[in-house]
């Protein structure tokens, strides 16, 4: 992230000078204008506190020399900077964030991870806002639905939190490649099988050179694997049970997804499993300095792009006479598809900042005034310069350095819903290999050697016998189960 400069918070102070915050004050006297107060902001991100100053809290200092901010990490040292040993298990953030809000001394405002919110909001430890946002009349409406929607169906409906930035992906397509083979442009609202449709149509072999057209990803090093997470998720497809003492893939549900994948992987919609050294020559390769990627080298129709991505490739199209090997690609974007099931459901949505208000909070007035000032208008303004994050209002939300594509196609969408057991993922490092099992056996079925409801039996199987070892030592190490002999 960008450091804030001196020019750019004096741009900023002229702002909350000239314009009408009402942030000066919590309860509006001028008596109240001259008292010093601290405003405790407690929060479990990684981030260290000279990034969360430059974020979130020098303007809104600036605006309120009265009140003095105080920041109070959860996340150990640890956590940020340490990788586990295996089997170790790392202390828990959150845990530590619920347990500085029932203190002594508790915060005042809390800032989490939108997959930490669902948790925060069941253990009653947040101050709902729908009162607070009706009394001051804050406008949310020009909030993205990427934004609001996300935060309100955690909160079944009512909100409990707000965030100034998010990211979020969109279908990005080569406009050359569509017209060239004579179809249609995506536009959005499709859904996947439209999408999958699409891309055989656009298929080509051209010489040495494949289009492919579609991946969930646009570089070339990434995993079908855990790409497709991206179309489970709105299913909520489940690994394992709740305990993570039973797998939960072979099912019927799971193997019509794997026979999907391994059949659109057949009728080349995906680019080829490329082996690892075909994969590193491409990396390095000096014709194309863009060899990694495969919807910059052309070599892929549409795929799934994040807005920070967007920049780099804005900038190879302005100086493509610099770029030995690079042809300037005529693209723009749509959003990602969805189920019929789950319409409008998907993508990959980030929440840079979600704070929210410590039900037993000291200063609930700051707190509340701290929340409306940086997910305000005048913040989304200043902070709409950045190419690499979005602001949660949508006025502010263009395309940059005289670009024109399609903006809405990235705040258009409503994330998936959270998998409910993202806290066993995180309190259980082992699990990871758990998962790993399914990636081997899932490459099994891409490379023809078993079926889909083969491999998934055998995740099954040797899955159950991992989460028991897990289960049974917790922070030890773990012995992959043999696999068996259909494996191959």
């Amino acid at each position: 992230m960008k450091t804030i400069n001196r020019k750019l918070l004096a741009v900023s102070l002229t702002l909350v000078m000239t314009a009408p915050l009402a942030v000066a004050c919590s309860k509006g006297t001028t008596e109240d204008n001259k008292t010093e107060r601290v405003l405790k902001i407690a929060t479990s991100y990684g981030y260290d506190e000279e990034y969360l100053r430059q974020q979130f809290t020098e303007i809104y200092e600036f605006a309120n020399p009265n009140v003095k901010i105080e920041i109070i990490p959860t996340m150990d040292d640890m956590v940020r900077y340490k990788a586990p040993a295996p089997g170790e298990k790392m202390p828990d953030p959150l845990e530590k964030l619920k347990e500085v809000m029932q203190g002594d001394n508790p915060p005042d405002v809390v800032m989490m991870g939108y997959e930490q919110l669902p948790d925060v909001i069941d253990s009653n430890l947040l101050t709902q806002l729908d009162p607070l946002v009706t009394k001051d009349k804050f406008d949310t409406t020009g909030i993205v639905p990427a934004v609001i929607d996300g935060i309100k169906n955690v909160g079944g409906g009512k909100l409990y939190a707000l965030a100034p930035n998010f990211s979020s992906s969109a279908l990005i397509y080569n406009k050359k490649i569509f017209s060239d083979a004579g179809v249609d442009f995506p536009k959005d609202d499709m859904t996947w099988d439209e999408v999958f449709d699409l891309a055989k149509r656009v298929y080509k072999e051209d010489g040495d050179k494949t289009i492919n057209g579609f991946n969930f990803y646009t570089q070339s090093q990434m995993d079908l694997f855990y790409g497709m997470q991206m179309y489970t998720a709105p299913l909520q497809l489940k690994m394992f049970d709740d305990n993570a003492e039973k797998m939960t893939v072979d099912t019927d549900q799971w193997e019509k997804v794997w026979s999907k994948m391994a059949e659109l992987q057949k009728q080349h919609v995906f680019p080829e499993v490329v082996d690892p050294q075909k994969q590193m020559n491409r990396q390095y390769d000096q014709e194309n300095p863009f060899a990694y990627d495969d919807f910059m080298s052309g070599r892929l129709a549409m795929g799934i792009i994040n807005y920070g991505q967007i920049q780099q490739l804005v900038n190879a199209n302005k100086n493509a006479a610099n770029y030995k090997g690079f042809t300037p690609i005529d693209w723009d974007v749509v959003t990602v598809p969805s189920h019929p099931e789950a319409k409008g459901v998907g993508g990959s949505i980030y929440m840079n900042g979600i704070m929210a208000i410590n039900a037993k909070a000291q200063n609930p007035e700051d707190a509340w005034n701290f929340i409306k000032f940086v997910n305000g208008d005048d913040w989304a303004k200043l902070k709409s310069h950045s190419s690499y994050q979005l602001v949660s209002r949508s006025k502010y939300l263009k395309p940059k350095d005289g670009e024109d594509f399609h903006m809405e196609a990235f705040y258009k969408v409503i994330p998936a819903p959270i998998d409910p057991n993202t806290k066993i993922y995180q309190n259980n490092p082992n699990i990871y290999q758990v998962q790993d099992l399914g990636r081997q056996q899932f490459l099994n079925v891409l490379n023809g050697k078993i079926t889909a409801r083969e491999g998934l039996k055998e995740w099954q199987t040797q899955g159950d016998t991992m989460l028991k070892q897990i289960k049974d030592n917790p922070n030890g190490p773990i012995t992959p189960p043999a696999p068996a002999g259909a494996a191959g």
